[in-house]
């Protein structure tokens, strides 16, 4: 097993070949197959084979590779499924909904009558509340 693999996680099984999965894309770096509960048909993962549990810990260098791989599949997804738009969904520990610790991008088909919405927005009580946080932000860049 190579080092940048960890032995229990899924992902890391799926890329090694350890358990089996609808692939649709692979590189020598990615994997892209189709999610066995997706939210519409032709829902697609991608998946770097080398074991990084959220965006935070990949190398910098990763970054044009995967994006040419996202609009490569993500287009082949849209012209297979008939697809009048995709989401593209990135998530970064539980709390933000990250099922398995290895970092990954879904693929989702999307329909204008499929029922499905982003989660509701919120608001700033000010635009200083706001400029205080923007500030904030900065500071920890």
């Amino acid at each position: 097993m190579p080092a940048s693999q960890h032995e229990d996680c899924i992902f890391c099984k799926i890329a090694r070949g350890d358990i089996p999965c609808t692939s649709v894309f692979e590189s020598e770096e990615l994997i892209a197959f189709l999610d066995i509960s997706p939210v519409n048909k032709g829902h697609t993962l991608l998946v770097p084979k080398a074991h990084m549990e959220t965006l935070f810990d990949m190398p910098a260098g990763i970054g044009e590779m995967l994006f040419a791989a996202m609009k490569q599949v993500g287009s082949a997804v849209m012209k297979a499924t008939g697809a009048e738009g995709l989401n593209v969904v990135q998530n970064n520990y539980s709390a933000a909904g990250q099922q398995v610790p290895h970092v990954h991008w879904h693929l989702i088909p999307r329909f204008a009558d499929d029922g499905y919405t982003a989660w509701p927005q919120g608001a700033y009580q000010d635009m200083q509340e706001m400029a205080a946080l923007a500030d904030a932000i900065r500071e920890k860049l």
